[in-house]
């Protein structure tokens, strides 16, 4: 008989003192009693701890166990670019976002654009890292296009307060003027060459959004890193019977909205046939229910500059060109757009 047999087991304490020993602990504490049964002499008179209050204790140290931190939705974006090799998103290099608020915005953005559905935009994030590192949008930008193909179709204007350094106080804006198309099998001809000068087009709008220089997170609800875009059709009727018309904007419309989420405040079509309906078809079957919300289609151009009456930058209107309802110069004089030969 060992000398813990022969030792008096003193009273357990009441069952609800202490949590029931996990699978664990009593195989630790199994396993020690084993092994001193095993190594020590049977001598009646040697001391020696009772087995079951060391196996209570085991249990104690056991079951404490740090509570788990569970990652933030924003980390676990920040994790997945990470992984996925592509370093940069509009022209922002991805860093840390506890630290760095430009990585953070854009993050943001593609939470909201999921309405906060984690996997969804993993997904999208995924998708745009993988188009970025193909495509190279940020070249585009200094890549020089043909003159004659895009000469005066596309332009970014900036528009700022006076006095205020605020990204509120700040609206940016893209023109598409598809009234400026020469030849139809010329600009959208090459479905190719048109795609990466209209994101060419849209990487100078990005540049004047200037979110790299962001100081400020943004939320679901407040988000100034955001522009408006003109698509004016004057004159181009005619192009509801081109097939290439068609498939350019089919295209531009499903890459803009995978690549460029959240970056559009509204979207006014201006001096819009009725004839022209197939473009929003496309737009239905692409765009987010609550970005067609944004979207205004006018058969008047020159009515424009009374739609931002609520911008913080005062006469905003005013300081559109005049064939918009403004005072401002042409857009050839007051806009710039990709580099043209």
């Amino acid at each position: 008989m060992s000398a813990t047999e022969q030792q008096p087991t003193p009273a357990a304490p009441p069952a609800e003192a202490l949590p029931a020993p996990s699978v664990e602990a009593t195989d630790a504490a199994n396993t020690t009693a084993t092994t001193a049964t095993t190594a020590t002499p049977d001598v009646p008179d040697a001391p020696e701890a009772p087995a079951a209050p060391a196996a209570t204790e085991a249990t104690v140290t056991t079951d404490a166990k740090e509570p788990a931190v569970e990652s933030t939705p924003i980390a676990q974006l920040w994790a997945l670019a990470k992984a996925t090799g592509h370093p940069e998103i509009w022209g922002v290099t991805l860093a840390d976002p506890e630290a760095h608020v430009p990585t953070r915005i854009i993050l943001q953005k593609y939470l909201n654009a999921n309405d906060a559905d984690l996997a969804k935009a993993k997904d999208q994030l995924t998708k745009t890292l993988e188009w970025r590192a193909k495509t190279k949008p940020l070249e585009l930008v200094t890549k020089a296009f043909s003159k004659a193909k895009f000469d005066g179709m596309g332009y970014v204007t900036k528009y700022l307060q006076e006095g205020s350094t605020e990204p509120e106080s700040k609206e940016v804006f893209t023109w598409n003027i598809y009234g400026g198309v020469k030849s139809i099998d010329d600009t959208f001809g090459n479905l190719e060459e048109f795609l990466e000068w209209r994101v060419a087009l849209m990487e100078l709008a990005l540049q004047q959004l200037d979110i790299s220089s962001a100081t400020k997170p943004i939320t679901a609800d407040d988000d100034p890193y955001k522009m408006f875009q003109v698509h004016d059709y004057k004159s181009i009727s005619f192009l509801r019977q081109s097939p290439h018309v068609k498939s350019a904007s089919a295209e531009t419309i499903k890459v803009f909205a995978q690549n460029y989420p959240e970056l559009l405040k509204e979207k006014f079509f201006v001096n819009v046939p009725a004839i022209m309906g197939f473009v929003y078809t496309f737009m239905k079957l692409f765009v987010a229910a609550k970005t067609i919300k944004k979207f205004h289609p006018m058969s008047n151009g020159g009515n424009l500059a009374v739609e931002f009456g609520e911008s913080k930058v005062s006469a905003l209107g005013e300081k559109l060109p005049a064939n918009y309802g403004g005072k401002g110069s042409e857009l050839g004089e007051q806009g710039k757009g990709p580099v043209l030969e």
